[in-house]
């Protein structure tokens, strides 16, 4: 079979490599094209159509902003798609773009199945409409999403969450420190998003915890998709380390971390490293959202346990010194620790167990079996 790939951020790519694994554990003769990053790239031996760091906006003013960006890459896209006549196109988060190419793959008769649904049901539910008419299987990745569709009449499959594919394959590093050259001093992890736009709104915040937590070393996570220079723009002269692709090596010896909303918060809940999540992004995008998000929470470790678990940040309470209050409660007081470390273990089981790929994996191929 000809599978066709879309992810169009760093966390979509780690899923999609995995699926794309599982889909040649299944089909032997499976041929991938794909848009995506590195980790994609590797897993299916093709250079995507376009990298992940050309596509990851986030927010209506940064989306505005690069408006000429995202319609040369959907028409990108679009011609390839119709060259390429792939029997099956898996369409991996990513709504804004995602949704616009299932409509178009719909029309020109295509076979979509979208992996880790659009986050519709904290806003503009309306689009649940959208999907039932573009997407002939979705899978979902968070339990409380069967419900969702299912409210609105639409079956889907759920296979659990692929995060937990990701850390049990994982091969941890037990020589981390020494190989980046740490000290012996307790670390704190600085997650500041894989987004340019985070990266520039919170990291500034991050950065001057250093002189908050002098007993600490800090050492910032780095998103693949951007080189060191970026992030030494904000750190100066100060003696902050920054690792690539080694987030989850940093978070298993972080003894707390600052974690950008977004998957990285689940990440970190689910190693079991008690963290302060923030966020910030330009005022007009955030006064929009708060209008339309339907949701009381914005991490998804307090999504999925349906209750407060983890402290959140957002706008002008993230500010360094709120951060820092946090970290000193999630350091120095053992029953505020314990309670986060709590809060995980109920997380952890509402999630269940590794698998996810080889599940979504095995329903697409039954999927296309039967059509054939």
């Amino acid at each position: 079979m000809k599978y066709y790939i879309i992810a169009g951020e760093t966390s979509g790519d780690l899923h999609g490599a995995n699926l794309i694994r599982s889909l040649k554990l299944r089909d032997q003769e499976a041929e991938f094209r794909i848009v995506g990053g590195d980790q994609m790239q590797s897993a299916s031996g093709q250079h995507a159509l376009i990298h992940t760091s050309e596509m990851a906006f986030m927010g209506l003013i940064e989306v505005i902003k690069n408006l000429r960006s995202v319609s040369k890459n959907l028409k990108k896209v679009k011609r390839d798609l119709a060259e390429a006549n792939p029997d099956a196109l898996i369409l991996i988060d990513f709504p804004g773009f995602n949704l616009r190419i299932a409509d178009f793959a719909k029309k020109i008769g295509l076979r979509v199945f979208y992996y880790i649904s659009p986050k519709i049901w904290a806003w503009n539910q309306k689009r649940v409409y959208k999907i039932k008419q573009r997407v002939d299987h979705m899978f979902c990745i968070l339990p409380f999403e069967v419900d969702f569709y299912k409210s609105f009449h639409y079956p889907v499959d759920y296979v659990g969450n692929p995060l937990l594919d990701a850390i049990s394959a994982y091969t941890f590093e037990p020589d981390f420190r020494k190989k980046n050259k740490l000290t012996d001093l307790p670390i704190i992890a600085l997650l500041p998003g894989s987004r340019k736009m985070e990266i520039e709104h919170l990291l500034p915040e991050m950065v001057d915890l250093y002189f908050k937590f002098p007993g600490h070393q800090l050492v910032i996570a780095g998103a693949p998709n951007f080189d060191i220079s970026l992030y030494q723009r904000y750190i100066g002269d100060l003696p902050i380390q920054i690792v690539f692709d080694q987030t989850y090596d940093l978070l298993k010896n972080a003894d707390a971390a600052v974690v950008t909303s977004g998957t990285a918060t689940l990440e970190t809940a689910l190693l079991n490293v008690p963290q302060v999540v923030v966020y910030k992004a330009n005022p007009i995008t955030v006064a929009v959202a708060r209008q339309v998000i339907r949701v009381s929470f914005i991490s998804l470790v307090n999504l999925i346990n349906n209750y407060l678990s983890v402290i959140e940040l957002i706008q002008k309470e993230c500010t360094t010194d709120a951060i820092a209050e946090e970290l000193n409660r999630l350091i120095n007081d053992p029953t505020h620790r314990a309670s986060v470390l709590e809060n995980y273990a109920v997380l952890q089981e509402k999630m269940g167990k590794p698998g996810a790929s080889g599940r979504t994996a095995e329903l697409i191929v039954g999927y296309l079996s039967e059509s054939v």
